[in-house]
């Protein structure tokens, strides 16, 4: 009996037997966990396979329990015991069970002991199993077994149920301050909505008047508390409430507000004192690593204050020195799941990142002695570097030649591809989009809005752009330019380009600008993105040891003056980090201080001349182990791929030549992250055929076209042409042109006969009569491929 007949006849009663009842709230079968990484090869994606358990065991709806893993009846159970095992780590889970439909081995988590049994264990055991281990009282326990609120069609994905239920235990058992370390784009408002609905939905907080527990969820820029407020957390209806205008609403139990609303300044009383200290039972901190948890922070005596209330922090970035102390005051994460995991997954999308240097970036740029910017000033002479650009001088030719390169990228790719552009701040984003615009006039013609500035300046308009932006059925604004408002809390799921114009010196801020195009949108076509570095710092940071998700490519051109790639491009295997000094002086030297706008002088100088070329432009990319691939060393680890299966040309040549096995080469090869339209691009051989391609670059053998190996069976196998007669071997003849001239897919039968000219000779029955029937005609086809792939 195989494993699908051992599951039916065997595991199945034994779990039903036991009390797992065979629906989705109590025994899942076949249950895939994670989606596929998705591995990015040329302009392609594809996904590896899903992670996929035999069996989920769960308690109630929201609780999973167990997992188990199924092997033949021939096979001992305990060989599906480490995979068993490894699913229950990764799932969070505390019982392991590995069946061969007869005997069964457990493994606990909570003991640590391996033992063998007859029969599996009731849920209501399993539950007291835990539940001890865990010392959950009865409201406890009753809190955290608390539904959360059934979205149709959107059920948690393993890694969100395991923070849900975490958080809820830590804070039913008195951890008055957690922490979730969570990646841009995995969910933490769907996490944090769950959350604040089962405590809510379990009165956690009961007290003599009984009343629902009051919820503030607290964040430091509007969009991320009216996005949750208007959408995820909609179900609370009239319980929400957002706090505003200086007006202290004490009436409802789901607050929402920023810092600033609550925080007093500029003679305006600070509004959170108008609340009780304990007023809240429970505060939720989005994007916590910048806000009121930083020791410098003003706004930390607001925590303080309600220092009484269940406090959860939220973040998407690891423990660095740069938020240490967002960790010192929640303390260690209950939870992480990292882009890198992400990623690995399947559940966010991998990008390249296109490295793009000008001149200016490249070597620094200097005034001309006694040099004036556009408003008559002198421009101070001294070496400007990255750094300085666009904040003490702002020059319009580097701006072009940016936006030049930007514009060719989307028509090589898709104009239409949703773009996101980082520039220093509000004036240089509406440089950026006035060049953008110019230079894409044949789109801005037909939509006015194709590219749009959307910063803190443009107000309601602003906020309209981004709404469009995101709405998935919207196909412009295509670009929007922005400075700091983009970087986070933006949930565009069909983001296919980032552009960063701007250093970004933070891992913090580099993953949030990240994170605005890692979401995946299968339907959408949106399985990757890229990152086009026009400053250098991006490559830097990815040099860090704390980064945790690398890119899948990273390419290099140069560029001229006007963006265009320089005849002498080129590709290089390490890129060097880009370099930028601190210019001396205060702040930037030159005499020149930020702050001299509100003084009446410009903040910067403007200098409208000069010439520009893109100097490099590299890509970094995964392949799919994890391990860097460049562009230049596609065939080097296609060689290296190719010999893993097969030691010798001659075993890839024998096994090539079965149709079925055929299959499964290509199949594993393009697991690997291997495509054989790359290749050929690479390679630059159209006319050879896949194998010879693959021999070639994995041991050196000697190219031979697909024109070539057909001829050599019209000379060299004439027998096996002769043996058949009339429209037979002219169907025969006919595939074998069909092949020289498009390559193995001619042989899929029985498509091949229902195209020209082998259809001319009748539907598929008719010309299967030719040689004697079906059967015959799959065996001459058979054997025509054999001969074709001989040595």
């Amino acid at each position: 009996m195989n494993e699908a007949d051992t599951c039916r006849k065997y595991v199945v009663p034994k779990l039903q037997a036991a009390g797992w009842e065979n629906d989705p709230h109590s025994l899942t079968e076949q249950k895939s966990f994670t989606d596929g990484r998705i591995v990015v090869v040329g302009n392609k994606a594809r996904r590896q396979a899903q992670k996929r358990a035999d069996y989920l065991l769960r308690y109630t709806r929201d609780f999973p329990i167990a997992v188990v893993e199924a092997k033949a009846a021939y096979k001992s159970p305990s060989d599906g015991l480490q995979q068993a095992k490894d699913y229950a780590t990764v799932l969070g889970l505390k019982f392991a069970y590995a069946t061969n439909g007869h005997g069964i081995v457990e493994f606990d988590f909570l003991t640590g002991l391996e033992r063998e049994l007859t029969v599996f264990p009731a849920p209501a055991e399993l539950w007291a199993r835990l539940r001890g281990s865990e010392k959950l009282t009865d409201k406890a326990a009753e809190t955290l077994l608390t539904p959360g609120y059934n979205v149709l069609g959107k059920s948690p994905r393993y890694y969100q149920e395991i923070a849900i239920n975490r958080a809820v235990q830590s804070v039913v058992q008195g951890q008055h301050r957690v922490l979730l370390t969570m990646a841009t784009g995995t969910g933490k408002t769907f996490v944090a909505f769950q959350i604040c609905w089962k405590l809510w939905s379990a009165r956690w907080n009961r007290t003599g008047d009984h009343r629902k527990p009051r919820i503030l969820f607290l964040a430091d820029r509007n969009i991320l508390v009216d996005d949750p407020y208007s959408k995820m957390f909609a179900p609370f209806g009239d319980a929400r409430a957002k706090i505003e205008g200086g007006n202290a609403v004490k009436s409802r139990e789901m607050y929402f507000s920023i810092y600033q609303a609550l925080a007093g300044g500029e003679g305006r009383p600070s509004l959170f004192k108008e609340y009780a200290r304990d007023f809240f039972d429970l505060i939720i901190i989005d994007e916590c690593h910048r806000g009121s948890a930083r020791d410098e922070s003003s706004w930390r005596e607001i925590l303080e204050y309600f220092e009484p209330a269940y406090q959860i922090g939220m973040t998407a970035t690891p423990l660095r020195e740069d938020n240490r102390d967002t960790y010192s005051y929640f303390g260690a994460p209950i939870f992480e799941y990292s882009l890198k995991q992400g990623i690995e997954d399947g559940f966010l999308a991998p990008y390249r990142v296109h490295r793009v240097i000008t001149t200016f970036d490249a070597a620094g740029w200097r005034p001309n002695a006694g040099e004036t910017d556009r408003t008559g000033r002198e421009i101070p002479d001294r070496e400007y570097t990255t750094k300085d650009f666009e904040r003490v001088v702002a020059l319009r030719a580097r701006t072009n030649a940016i936006a030049a390169h930007l514009t060719d990228f989307l028509k090589n790719t898709d104009r239409y591809g949703k773009t996101i552009v980082f520039c220093v701040d509000q004036e240089h984003a509406d440089e950026m989009r006035r060049a953008l615009s110019n230079l894409n006039a044949d789109l801005v013609q037909k939509h006015p809005d194709y590219v749009c500035r959307v910063t803190a300046d443009e107000g309601d308009v602003g906020r309209g752009h981004l709404s469009r932006f995101q709405e998935l059925e919207k196909q412009t604004p295509v670009i929007l330019t922005t400075s700091q408002l983009l970087t986070t809390g933006v949930d565009a799921p069909t983001v296919k380009n980032v552009a960063l114009v701007r250093v970004v010196g933070s891992m913090s801020e580099f993953k949030q600008i990240i994170g605005r195009g890692t979401r995946v949108r299968d339907d959408y076509g949106k399985l990757f993105f890229n990152i086009l570095d026009y400053t250098g710092s991006a490559t830097t940071l990815f040099a860090d040891p704390d980064f945790d998700g690398e890119p899948a490519r990273v390419s290099e051109e140069e560029i001229d003056d006007k963006g265009k790639p320089k005849p002498e491009t080129y590709k290089v295997d390490e890129p060097e980090p880009m370099k930028v000094s601190e210019p001396p002086g205060p702040p930037y030297g030159g005499g020149l201080s930020l702050d001299d706008e509100e003084h009446g002088e410009p903040r910067k100088y403007y200098f409208d001349g000069g010439q520009v070329q893109v100097a490099a432009h590299l890509v970094y990319e995964l392949d799919p182990e994890g391990k860097q691939l460049r562009v230049v060393q596609f065939t080097d680890y296609t060689a290296e791929r190719v010999r893993t299966l097969f030691p010798t040309a001659a075993e890839l040549r024998k096994a090539w030549a079965d149709p079925e096995k055929r299959a499964d080469i290509i199949e594993r090869l393009a697991e690997r992250g291997i495509d054989f339209d790359e290749l050929t691009k690479v390679t630059a051989q159209p006319d050879a055929d896949p194998v010879d391609l693959l021999c070639h670059v994995a041991y050196s053998a000697p190219l031979r076209t697909r024109r070539e190996r057909a001829d050599r069976v019209r000379k060299e196998r004439r027998e096996f042409l002769e043996k058949h007669s009339g429209l037979a071997r002219q169907i025969l003849e006919e595939l074998l042109e069909k092949y020289a001239e498009h390559g193995t897919a001619q042989f899929v039968l029985p498509d091949v006969l229902q195209v020209p000219p082998i259809s001319d000779h009748g539907n598929v029955i008719e010309i299967a009569k030719y040689f004697g029937g079906a059967e015959k005609l799959r065996e001459a086809i058979h054997e025509l491929q054999t001969i074709l792939y001989a040595a």
